[in-house]
Order: structure tokens, then C-alpha cells, then sequence
């Protein structure tokens, strides 16, 4: 994994460009050696720092009202991120520069992005699924950065990824290394997340558009 240390501020700038292209092309990309290991060692120290003090939690499906807990969908563990630390700080750094890049492109009208750790446990998973439908939660864009030095094969927790709602074949299957970024159109791209023999980190965000209205904060702070 190399130490793209000039990603942020155009040395960089042909991950961004591939990613673009990716969705265009696609409707997804997978960015290998994305963020640098300095950041994703910084940022898998702290998701298991803040695991150890028991600020994770049993993650949800659906959002304010229509938000439960369903184990039979998925069964991580997730952290929410609120930029309190250097780390990730410099993790909304890149998505800033990847923000830019994609409304510049694409007029997408990304606005914030929302993001959290995920830890999935031996054996845990999330069934097919997609981020966003008919546009009810503000989603457009989804993001997955992975925290898993060393990763095998043959331990699995892949990712797997459809080229559309009613697809019946899958288009790829991205395997948790650390460094790599996933990115693919929220309401568009259906994915699972397939058990794994081993631990697996992870940071799973969502730029979302902005829906504020006089009577209606969101996205909500």
C-alpha cells in the first residue's frame, strides 16, 4: 500500500479522476491504495480504542422513525464519526477533495458527508441492499474506506457489488485491504457484505444532498 501523502491538494489527482470515471462508467469504483497506511493504521487504533470503551453499538437499518435493529440484515458493530480527532480530520480531508471533484464532474450537489466506523466480528454480515431508495434519506453518493492490514483471501468479509437494483449477477467482489476505497451511486448500486472468518474494520459514509427546508432541518445535527 503506498503513502499517498499528496492526495489532498491535486498530486493525487488521478485517483480522483478514476473514481469519476468509475462512476460514470459503472456506477461504482474501487480505489486500491487510496488513503495512506499512516492514516488507516491512525484510524483502525482508534475504532478499536473507542470499541474497548464501549462506544459501538448494534447497527441499525433505516433512518429517525423507521430506524430498528434487525440482525437477520446485518449484524456489525458501528461508531459514529464527529471529527474529533486528528485522524479523522484528515479522512474528511479526502472526502472534501473527492466532493469537489465529483460536483465538479458531475453536478451530483453532494453537500455533507455523514460516516461511521464499522467493525464486523466473526461471522457477522449485511444482506443486499442499498443505501439510498426513491431518494427518502438524501443519499447519493456512498463511501468505503478499509482498515485491515494483512488481509487473506480465504478469511472472505468481501464486498460484493450488483450493476443495478434488479441484477441477477453480481459485478465484483472487493476484498477488505487496507487502503482501499469503494465508491458507488447510493440509490443505484445494490451490495453485500459476506461473512468473514477473522475481525474486519471498516469506515462506511454517505454525502448527502441538502433537503433543509423553513420546517425541516437535514441533514440533521
Amino acid at each position: 500500500m503506498q503513502d499517498n501523502a499528496g492526495l489532498v491538494g491535486g498530486v493525487g489527482s488521478g485517483y480522483l479522476d478514476g473514481i469519476i470515471d468509475g462512476l460514470v462508467r459503472d456506477g461504482f469504483a474501487v480505489s486500491p491504495g487510496f488513503a495512506p497506511v499512516s492514516l488507516v493504521r491512525a484510524l483502525r487504533k482508534e475504532a478499536m480504542e473507542r470499541d474497548q470503551s464501549g462506544e459501538f453499538k448494534l447497527a441499525g437499518i433505516g433512518r429517525r422513525q423507521d430506524h430498528q435493529k434487525d440482525t437477520r440484515v446485518r449484524s456489525d458493530r458501528t461508531c459514529w464519526l464527529k471529527a474529533g480527532t486528528l485522524a479523522q480530520c484528515q479522512w474528511l480531508e479526502y472526502m472534501e477533495a473527492l466532493r469537489v471533484a465529483v460536483n465538479q464532474s458531475l453536478f451530483m450537489g453532494l453537500f455533507e458527508l455523514e460516516s461511521h466506523f464499522a467493525i464486523y466480528g466473526p461471522g457477522d454480515y449485511y444482506q443486499r441492499h442499498l443505501d439510498a431508495f426513491n431518494g427518502n434519506n438524501g443519499r447519493l453518493l456512498s463511501v468505503v474506506l478499509y482498515l485491515n492490514e494483512g488481509w487473506q483471501s480465504e478469511w472472505g468479509g468481501r464486498l460484493r457489488i450488483w450493476p443495478e437494483p434488479d441484477a441477477s449477477r453480481i459485478a465484483t467482489e472487493v476484498e477488505p485491504r487496507a487502503g482501499t476505497l469503494v465508491t458507488f451511486l447510493s440509490e443505484k448500486i445494490p451490495h453485500e457484505v459476506l461473512a468473514a472468518t477473522h475481525e474486519r474494520y471498516s469506515i462506511a459514509g454517505w454525502f448527502r444532498c441538502n433537503n433543509t427546508t423553513a420546517d425541516w432541518l437535514d441533514p440533521p445535527r
